[in-house]
């Protein structure tokens, strides 16, 4: 027995880990650190050890990322649904490293983005209503699904151009159901189409994809696309037009209304208030 101590004080103080002296000797951890345990590693010896303990939690954590236990199904191939899914977060949501996240005043948006949504994740989404704004948020928590989101979307505005017209269509209703809004004033005789986009490239992007359906728009810099003109209001009002349920805010100071009423409403008023 006195010689297994010695040799176990021996191989310590030449710095062997409790580890590398099991392997060595062939005994158990308990038997060995009996006769070690007073006996200090060197601070070099230390310094190892962490270092190779935090590349092992680095290396670990690489190995996990991007993985996730919720699997989503991929469109290899655009539809109509995932054109307004990935439309719908560009506009009126965000697309961020560990969640994507759409919030809207419409009830019928939100549902619109979770039935969509529903086709390629079976797993529901955090939901979350401001009474303040009356916003409602909806998030979906998958790293795996985001970082495919976020190819997608990239995607989506470079090729939209070339898609068929119903794709165009659903991507242009989405981004005015989002940004757009109806700015009818009867009594100074306003009516036009306005669309919010800080991006000026996606705001001519939107600019072009109108002249396919023979709608004249402008840019108004810094942000924003106007349609005016009957002849262009009734084009887009036939060939885009607003979602059903999607609704101007009633509540604002500025508001004409007064009271929350839909965007194709007004946007059918300020059309018949041109007269034959």
């Amino acid at each position: 027995m006195n010689e297994f101590k010695q040799q176990c004080i021996k191989l310590r103080e030449k710095d062997h880990t409790l580890s590398e002296i099991m392997q060595i000797t062939g005994r158990s951890k308990t038997s060995i650190y009996f006769h070690i345990q007073n006996i200090a590693l060197s601070s070099l010896k230390q310094k190892e050890i962490r270092d190779a303990s935090r590349t092992r939690v680095l290396d670990l954590s690489q190995a996990r990322k991007g993985k996730s236990k919720k699997p989503f199904k991929k469109f290899p191939q655009w539809n109509i649904q995932a054109v307004s899914l990935v439309a719908h977060l560009l506009f009126g949501g965000e697309i961020q490293s560990n969640k994507c996240v759409y919030s809207n005043r419409s009830v019928a948006l939100c549902k619109k983005v979770e039935n969509s949504m529903c086709l390629f994740y079976d797993f529901e989404p955090k939901r979350r209503y401001n009474k303040q704004t009356g916003v409602t948020s909806i998030s979906y928590f998958n790293v795996e699904l985001t970082s495919y989101l976020k190819h997608k979307a990239k995607a989506l505005l470079i090729e939209i151009e070339f898609f068929p017209e119903e794709f165009k269509r659903e991507f242009l209703r989405a981004f005015f159901d989002d940004e757009g809004c109806i700015d009818f004033k009867p009594h100074s005789g306003t009516r036009r189409v306005r669309g919010y986009q800080k991006d000026t490239t996606i705001l001519y992007l939107v600019w072009k994809l109108l002249r396919d359906f023979n709608i004249n728009a402008k840019i108004q810099l810094p942000n924003e696309v106007v349609i005016s003109k009957k002849e262009n209001l009734l084009k887009f009002q036939k060939e885009i037009g607003f979602s059903i349920g999607v609704k101007m805010n009633g509540n604002r100071p500025n508001s004409v209304w007064k009271k929350h009423m839909e965007k194709s409403d007004i946007l059918k008023k300020a059309i018949d208030s041109y007269g034959s």
